[in-house]
């Protein structure tokens, strides 16, 4: 795999300038990939997908999820006879500024017909509006955030763009989850909650306290921090003289270490129960010690004998295919849902795509190019919602909606009581959310 890093991305990107591909460098309408322009794919030359991931920043969402799109690629097999091409490895860096450089580099890729992407709601929120502009398609495996889709009841996102799709479950369910979770199963009654201003934590705190409530809760603090914090203590004053019964706190893996580390000996909080999202649900937190007795929020990491209705492949084979191709398991649940957005996309790919074999008289006179496709950007963008219909993954049944949403929204709570188990997948699960 070979991966474009920040560092390599204004030198590509220039090259791209370099090249006439405007909409790279600010020119947009009339660059390759505006809405309906239709990609030729030369007789045996590759179909071309392109992938955004945090190879860097939160990298538990990263590189799991491109081997999980390699591994889709290779099952897929071929598009009408043509190979799967997936190009370099574009680092989204889980922020605004990675998103929209891997974004531009995608555009200004002539030959690309689609992205799996971003890991990160922050990357999409910046990523999403110039995929869409260009007329591709952006299908992503964990991103979250309501403002990327909709309210759920038929209300648009504020950073909803067409073109955009994911396979994850909007947060509004896990927001519920978590909610009905600490009510129902734990007796918590007063609940703070805690974000960094990113368009996942924020989105999920939000949810959550307005679940809560509904139920009778009470969330009597809610505070944000800055990335990258070390000092927690104002933060945790703040929670102790409110007087909770448990905190929420849907951070990432760095963060929420800090925030676990610092609230377990902070007088007032020591007793507290503890609840965060999938955003830490990966090996690399449940590694640190601060970490047992933490109840995660996330996607089920059991797939089971769950098959791919495109590669006929099922959960179970395609996990031991990962372990035995990259030394050992994924460490996220995610690597699912990243197998069935590649095959999604790709389902779209061959269902847009029009053969292109000539007519009888170029055939006769040796003029026809036999074995090329066509395919228009928008006829791909289309037959998402139209391949989704009949599809199940691995994740399960995918069925996406008018605003992109095309996960089933099962959350599962888990539990981590075992300082031994690292692997999400073998956490105790202590709690089933399906609407």
């Amino acid at each position: 795999m070979k991966i474009v890093s920040p560092r390599k991305l204004t030198s590509v990107l220039l090259t791209a300038c370099a090249a006439g591909a405007l909409a790279a460098c600010g020119g947009g309408a009339d660059a390759p990939g505006s809405t309906g322009d239709v990609v030729t794919v030369e007789p045996d030359a590759p179909v071309r997908i392109r992938t955004m991931f945090s190879l860097t920043g939160a990298s538990a969402l990263g590189a799991p999820l491109r081997n999980s799109v390699e591994l889709a690629a290779e099952d897929f097999n071929r598009v009408h006879g043509h190979p799967v091409e997936l190009g370099d490895a574009l680092d989204s860096m889980c922020s605004p500024d990675g998103g929209a450089a891997a974004a531009r580099i995608v555009i200004a890729d002539p030959q690309a017909l689609g992205v799996v992407g971003t890991s990160c709601s922050a990357a999409a929120v910046a990523a999403a509006p110039l995929i869409s502009a260009s007329g591709l398609v952006m299908i992503a495996p964990s991103n979250t955030s309501p403002v990327l889709t909709s309210d759920l009841m038929g209300n648009v996102g504020s950073d909803h763009h067409e073109g955009y799709f994911r396979v994850s479950n909007n947060d509004l369910y896990q927001g519920a989850a978590v909610a009905d979770f600490a009510w129902n199963d734990l007796g918590l009654r007063r609940v703070v909650a805690l974000h960094d201003g990113d368009p996942y934590t924020s989105a999920l705190s939000a949810a959550f306290a307005g679940a809560f409530r509904a139920l009778g809760g009470e969330v009597p603090a809610e505070a944000v921090i800055e990335k990258g914090e070390t000092d927690m203590t104002p933060i945790l004053a703040q929670f102790a003289a409110a007087g909770p019964d448990a905190v929420f706190f849907p951070l990432f893996r760095a963060d929420a270490t800090q925030f676990v580390r610092q609230a377990r000996a902070f007088d007032g909080l020591e007793g507290v129960t503890l609840i965060t999202g999938g955003a830490s649900l990966v090996q690399e937190f449940l590694e640190k010690p601060e970490s047992v007795g933490v109840y995660f929020s996330g996607p089920e990491t059991q797939f089971g004998d769950n098959v791919n209705t495109y590669t006929q492949q099922s959960a179970s084979s395609v996990l031991a295919r990962y372990e035995a191709a990259y030394d050992g398991p994924p460490h996220t649940p995610y690597w699912a849902h990243a197998y069935d957005a590649a095959t999604l996309l790709l389902a779209a790919i061959q269902r847009a795509a029009v053969r292109d074999d000539g007519n009888a008289f170029t055939r006769r006179i040796g003029l026809a190019d036999e074995g090329r496709l066509r395919i228009d950007r928008g006829a791909v963008r289309a037959a998402v919602t139209d391949v989704s219909r009949d599809f199940d993954g691995l994740t399960g049944p995918v069925r996406c909606d008018v605003f992109g949403d095309c996960g089933a929204g099962r959350v599962i709570l888990y539990e981590h009581a075992d300082p031994n188990v690292t692997n999400p997948a073998d956490l105790r699960v202590a709690h089933r959310y399906e609407p």
